[in-house]
């Protein structure tokens, strides 16, 4: 009896007792330089921006319980698995790469600076307090992701990964095809996506349409979405180990996706240098003579000094 009140007293101890995020290692992670954590939630910034990525709708979304910002989408409805799922959009390079110089913004950017364009942009909404317990969270979630990263190294598995590019245009009524065969069951026929149970936010999002990403939006360049595409989609079936799509059907539903209409955002300040400018940027002016079409589906010139990325 001795022996049993003395476990029941060190159960209660520990029970009493705040304990931080529980870590547990993904042992599959295939790639050199970074670990692949999940974390537990508990009362802490860091499990708090994990929670924001998650489930953004509920705290950020049209009835958001905190403010409404955004679309209704959540972060992790592109950013897989809460930004650690190997090329899932992945955020292990966000610590060790911010603050950067980015083309886009022809400036020094700030890991909330990123975070607000994601806000503005994939969101298509308004920007977070920079001070805000929210804005706090996220950041110290993508630190406590990317802590073990080097500064200036991105890890294997980080953000999306290229395909090679096709010698054709990417083909939207092919790719309607591809859509119809592989994501309309869970995205719709109409792109509107499939929304949570409770209301917040959706288990499949809007592809397009006023509640999707908007013309700003990094997945908005057909290079980032057929990427993206290749190594998760349709989900449950696809892994970054195992695609289900060929390249080339990544690159047309990513055309066909990304023909459909979406909000438009005023772009005017984007790429001040406009020869630094992805290949795949849909809008001009250009540094060279391909117009808009061959910019946004290809091929693309090999002497684009901006590159795909």
């Amino acid at each position: 009896m001795k022996v049993l009140a003395s476990v029941i007293l060190l159960l209660s101890a520990a029970l009493s007792c705040s304990s931080p995020p529980v870590l547990e290692l993904r042992e599959e992670a295939p790639w050199q330089g970074w670990n692949k954590y999940q974390i537990k939630p508990s009362d802490t910034l860091v499990a708090y921006g994990h929670e924001l990525i998650a489930n953004t709708s509920y705290y950020l979304g049209p009835k958001g319980i905190v403010a409404a910002l955004t679309n209704g989408m959540n972060c992790q409805n592109c950013h897989l698995e809460g930004g650690t799922l190997p090329w899932g959009n992945n955020y292990s390079a966000v610590a060790s790469t911010y603050p950067k110089f980015r083309a886009r913004s022809g400036g020094l950017e700030t890991i909330s600076k990123r975070v607000n364009d994601c806000m503005e942009r994939s969101l298509n909404g308004k920007p977070l307090d920079t001070t805000s317990r929210e804005m706090q969270a996220i950041i110290a979630y993508m630190k406590w992701l990317g802590d073990d990263v080097p500064k200036g190294k991105s890890p294997k598995g980080a953000g999306i990964k290229d395909l090679p590019e096709m010698d054709r245009p990417a083909d939207p009524k092919q790719g309607l095809l591809v859509y119809q065969q592989h994501c309309q069951s869970c995205h719709g026929a109409d792109g509107g996506g499939q929304k949570n149970i409770d209301g917040y936010g959706y288990t499949y999002p809007p592809l397009w349409g006023a509640s999707s990403y908007n013309t700003g939006a990094g997945m908005y360049r057909i290079s980032r979405l057929a990427g993206y595409v290749k190594y998760n989609m349709p989900q449950g079936l696809a892994h970054y180990q195992k695609p289900v799509l060929t390249n080339e059907e990544c690159w047309d539903v990513a055309a066909y996706i990304n023909s459909k209409p979406r909000p438009v955002k005023d772009l005017t300040g984007d790429w001040p240098d406009i020869s630094k400018k992805p290949k795949d940027h849909p809008f001009g002016p250009f540094a060279d003579s391909q117009t808009e079409e061959q910019h946004k589906y290809g091929p693309w010139t090999k002497n684009n000094s901006g590159g795909i990325k």
